[in-house]
């Protein structure tokens, strides 16, 4: 059981309704602007619940998900459209169980007769293409971070010239390499310390841990209390020394179970930061390997339709697919936002940073083959070729596709600190309407409804929808729950497939708008993301309102509200 703590929300919402339950039509504007922040019941929330906590909603459940039973109870009667999501990202098991019944398919190609059916440049791209591949069959699972590209480039630039005689747009361009420089060495300087604090953690824990197996060898039981180790005599003062050693852990509040499950964290922690070191590596040079020049983005035909990759790598896009579109009647797994979705494959983020090249072709292939939303649960700081991904985002736009963007774990200001892609040149004005950024809440309706780790922006995030310990597909039919704002973008996505589905003739900026504006208006201060720290652990409080344009979690009953009301007024 999960003992989880809210706030009940009511919202003072004026509606009409024509006809029977099932046939029910939003005939006046909702208003979603009326919140109650009358504290909650604490609510015992069984493991099965808690898989689902983002499908629940405010009022009935104390819960900051998103509606969604509610939003399907609004739906009955009314008959939606299938809508092509695609999933941009690391790869997706197409024979998951929990997936495999909502995949797009491309009707126009033979799959594995070695021909290009549908002559759209792309060999048996039945479920969508690889872009981290080649026709040999190879594909790419890890790449540089683009800060450590544009170094090795500034290396290879700079490393003999006269800096003295540099032109003034040289001299610009190596001051800028010079700044990379600094942060490349800091960063990684940083990030070695950090490695040799966790394993210096790690011993600790590992003696911690030895001293409790000799006490327990010594009291003959296979389970210690306090008040059985102030009871043991020690033969000797090595033992003695153990006995208290492990008196004091259990004064503290710990025992052996906490101390072996803070072990396998950190050495999952050890294990995911050694792996993000890789892309720290000046010597890297898979994806450059692949045979396209990866600096004409008129190199198109490349890649191959390996849409998984491999299952390890593939393991963030199956679990951003299954937010979305888990199959919802099968019972068994998890439980997708949308049940009128298929789901297209786009493979284009290695671990480490995705090439705009790669970024863009692969927005212009979804849109290509029938995607009415993509989802983009990726991110980096860099992007040297940004004008190319401005240019795919605006061929969306004009092919009336929605993107739904996450903001990044970074715990940062992204109107302070650029974060790609984005739909906005000078982190002010957007250029296009047809993208939605999106931050990551918690299930706490409260101080800690922002996750910690959220990047957020009153000008550059749109809205926030959940994204902590979301429950979806991972590989090979097995299931986990993690978090990110890449499932808080998924989780919208799914909303917007709603919208899309039942209400085609809704264009993409209006869904952006009503996600914005349907959401649950949130009017009290929160935990800044980023602000914890061990001199500050009680973190900086900040209304919800400045970390979003919107001030809003996405909630699906709302905005399907505001969707019918819309499309009934065209």
């Amino acid at each position: 059981m999960r003992n989880v703590r809210g706030y009940f929300l009511s919202a003072a919402i004026a509606l009409g309704f024509l006809g029977c339950k099932t046939t029910q039509n939003v005939v006046v504007q909702p208003n979603f602007n009326a919140v109650n922040t009358t504290p909650a019941k604490k609510t015992d929330l069984p493991e099965n619940e808690f898989q689902k906590w983002s499908h629940l909603d405010i009022t009935q459940d104390s819960i900051a998900g998103m509606s969604l039973s509610k939003a399907y109870q609004f739906l009955e009667g009314k008959k939606g459209k299938e809508v092509i999501v695609a999933i941009a990202d690391s790869g997706v098991d197409v024979k998951h169980e929990d997936l495999k019944d909502v995949l797009w398919i491309n009707p126009s190609e033979i799959d594995n007769n070695n021909i290009d059916d549908d002559k759209n440049g792309f060999e048996d791209d039945v479920f969508g293409w690889n872009f981290l591949g080649n026709k040999e069959g190879e594909v790419v699972t890890i790449d540089q971070l683009e800060i450590t590209r544009l170094v090795k480039q500034g290396k290879s630039k700079f490393a003999m010239v006269d800096v003295a005689n540099l032109s003034v747009e040289d001299k610009k361009e190596y001051d800028s390499y010079l700044k990379l420089v600094k942060e490349y060495d800091a960063t990684i300087l940083e990030k070695e310390a950090e490695i040799s604090k966790m394993e210096d953690y790690l011993i600790t824990l590992g003696l911690i841990q030895q001293d409790f197996k000799v006490v327990k060898e010594l009291a003959k039981q296979k389970a210690l209390t306090l008040e059985l180790v102030n009871s043991l005599n020690a033969p000797n003062l090595q033992t003695l020394v153990k006995v208290k050693n492990v008196a004091n852990i259990l004064k503290q509040g710990m025992n052996e179970d906490i101390l072996n499950e803070e072990h396998e964290k950190v050495v999952e922690y050890l294990t995911e930061i050694k792996k993000a070191m890789k892309g720290y590596d000046l010597e890297m040079n898979f994806r450059q390997s692949l045979g396209d020049d990866l600096y004409d983005i008129t190199d198109k035909i490349y890649g191959n339709n390996n849409v998984l990759g491999t299952a390890e790598a593939a393991k963030h896009g199956t679990h951003v697919a299954g937010i979305v579109a888990a199959n919802r009647t099968n019972n068994i797994g998890a439980i997708g936002v949308a049940n009128n979705v298929k789901i297209m494959t786009v493979r284009i983020v290695p671990d480490g940073d995705e090439h705009d090249k790669d970024v863009a072709l692969g927005i212009r292939y979804a849109v290509d083959n029938g995607a009415k939303i993509i989802n983009t649960s990726f991110g980096k700081r860099f992007s040297p070729n940004k004008n190319w991904v401005f240019d795919a985002i605006k061929y969306a736009a004009e092919n009336d596709v929605l993107i739904v963007n996450a903001a990044g774990n970074d715990g940062k200001n992204i109107d302070s600190r650029a974060s790609y892609p984005t739909d906005s040149k000078d982190m002010i004005t957007e250029f296009a309407d047809n993208v939605i950024t999106i931050g990551a809440s918690s299930l706490s309706y409260d101080k800690n409804l922002p996750a910690s780790f959220s990047n957020y922006g009153k000008i550059n995030v749109d809205v926030f929808a959940p994204g902590v310990d979301i429950y979806a597909p991972v590989p090979n039919d097995k299931y986990e729950a993690l978090s990110g704002t890449s499932m808080a973008a998924p989780s919208t996505a799914g909303v917007a497939a709603l919208i899309r589905g039942y209400y085609p003739n809704l264009k993409a900026k209006e869904v952006k708008e009503i996600l914005m504006n349907s959401g649950v208006k949130i009017n009290f201060e929160v935990i800044k993301p980023g602000s914890q720290s061990e001199d500050n652990p009680e973190g900086e409080l900040i209304p919800f309102s400045e970390l979003s344009v919107s001030g809003r979690i996405v909630n699906a009953y709302n905005a399907l509200q505001l969707a019918d009301y819309m499309s009934n007024k065209k």
